[in-house]
């Protein structure tokens, strides 16, 4: 159930975006059952940003619409090694959900279950091995993930923050 799109946003990037999921929502009134929906979009550059939104709205497409420009209101940079994958292996927490995350090698592809799966893509990584465990509601997976992927570090920030050189960190990396 995903459905990509593709459009500029004020700045002139590329922004591309998912719907992962819709849900029928009833309100239950005097006269009978009010249906409404509710969606969930994830955006990206696929370049190192990326954000997911969520809208509501008595319409389809309208909540669509809500969801897209919450998700490009909510983007994130994330520090890629080399463009392709993560610097260092990490683990997303929302709620009962969690996301674990871990760097590959190159050529090993995007191996996600499906909403983690348009995180990763639409973020820009081409080599990740992730799995999600505990519960499998796709709000709470993506919040999960995406709260993973701002613990990410690169090794130029964690320089900085030691005052120390970034061969001295990355030197460790390479000998293993």
């Amino acid at each position: 159930m995903v459905k990509e799109n593709k459009n500029k946003d004020q700045n002139g990037i590329d922004i591309k975006d998912k719907l992962v999921a819709i849900n029928r929502v009833t309100k239950v009134v005097k006269g009978g059952r009010r249906f409404g929906f509710a969606a969930l979009v994830v955006a990206g550059d696929e370049s190192g940003k990326v954000g997911f939104g969520h809208g509501k709205a008595k319409e389809v497409p309208e909540a669509i619409k809500k969801a897209t420009d919450s998700a490009k209101k909510s983007l994130v940079r994330v520090p890629l090694r080399e463009g392709r994958t993560l610097h260092h292996d990490t683990v997303g927490i929302h709620g009962s959900s969690r996301v674990v995350m871990r760097s590959a090698p190159s050529g090993t592809g995007i191996i996600a279950g499906g909403s983690v799966r348009a995180v990763f893509e639409l973020l820009g990584i081409q080599d990740i091995v992730a799995k999600s465990v505990g519960s499998s509601n796709p709000y709470n997976i993506i919040r999960a993930a995406v709260d993973g992927l701002k613990q990410q570090k690169s090794p130029k920030m964690i320089a900085a923050r030691r005052s120390k050189k970034v061969g001295n960190i990355t030197s460790a990396r390479e000998t293993t």
